[in-house]
């Protein structure tokens, strides 16, 4: 059985992997690429672009198809689905340094700590603060209550702020995907959480920017394609809404022309959320090898996609 791994975990992995394992190390797209051809597993996240796709679509018997990310919104879910490859993903393991980015996004957004950033470049020392709103006594939506948005959701509440979860099953008191969206205005903070799907694509326009509370803040750590960004620069343009912090954009890296860096009260993080850590190859590498393990046992797998819904 072969398997191909990146060279960049072989330190965590290689004591612990079984001597009949035949073993493809690589570090570049192009011997990813060729080394998928035959493999029987599959791990082709290579740094710094993460998930390689073209060396998933190389594959020809791929039994089983290991990520380390969340999203695999960039693979053929369909043709998976029609090999009967088994794709397990990486929910969970970067799901503590999200849920802490995003509520440190929402108090800088309370208290505009990017303003107090820039007054204090400037050497200046203003009589009053640019951000005064407590998060005590306010209330978030959190759409997309898995891993993630749990996460967020006991730390908000930690600070006082009523929250309110989405789900697609309406589970534990959340709101189904068709109730939400008539119950934004009852919300200060708006946090996209969500795994991207074709349900989720454009789910943030300009009819749902209007319903939001004004000064509401809108936060995306899911896709960027679940914002439409024109939408969003002409509500803030407008003051519609109080502002956005966005971690995740399309295209990603943004071009330095794009009007997202100049739009006025928003706030953009570069896709750093789920890297704002040290941790996640270590956790990657162990959930990879039980998962390995319960692969050539036959048991079940921990964090199996669901290839029609896409996660």
């Amino acid at each position: 059985m072969k398997a191909v791994l990146p060279a960049l975990a072989r330190g965590l992995l290689e004591a612990h992997l079984p001597a009949d394992l035949d073993i493809a190390w690589v570090t570049t797209r192009e011997e990813a690429t060729a080394a998928m051809v035959d493999a029987d597993i599959g791990w082709v996240d290579l740094f710094p672009h993460g998930l390689t796709p073209e060396a998933v679509a190389a594959a020809t018997s791929l039994k089983w198809l290991f990520t380390a990310i969340a999203g695999i919104d960039s693979l053929d879910m369909a043709k998976l689905a029609r090999d009967g490859t088994v794709v397990t993903n990486g929910t969970g393991i970067n799901a503590i340094a999200v849920a802490e980015y995003a509520v440190m996004s929402v108090l800088v957004a309370a208290k505009r700590y990017d303003e107090v950033v820039r007054i204090a470049d400037r050497r200046a020392w203003p009589d009053y603060a640019p951000g005064r709103i407590e998060l005590f006594e306010t209330s978030a939506l959190v759409v997309g209550y898995g891993a993630i948005g749990k996460l967020i959701g006991e730390r908000l509440a930690a600070f006082g702020v009523a929250v309110t979860g989405v789900t697609r099953s309406g589970r534990d008191g959340t709101l189904t995907p068709d109730a939400w969206k008539a119950k934004l205005g009852d919300f200060d903070w708006v946090i996209l959480a969500a795994p991207s799907t074709d349900a989720t694509h454009a789910m943030i326009g300009a009819a749902e920017l209007a319903a939001m509370k004004p000064g509401a803040w809108l936060f995306n750590l899911g896709r960027g394609d679940m914002v439409d960004q024109d939408a969003l620069i002409a509500a803030l343009k407008a003051q519609r809404i109080g502002g956005a912090c966005l971690d995740t954009v399309t295209p990603e890296p943004l071009p330095a022309e794009d009007p997202l860096w100049t739009a006025p009260n928003l706030i953009h993080t570069m896709h750093l959320s789920g890297r704002s850590q040290t941790k996640m190859f270590q956790r990657a590498a162990a959930l990879f090898l039980r998962n390995l393990d319960a692969f050539r046992a036959g048991r079940p797998m921990e964090n199996v996609v669901d290839l029609t819904a896409g996660y």
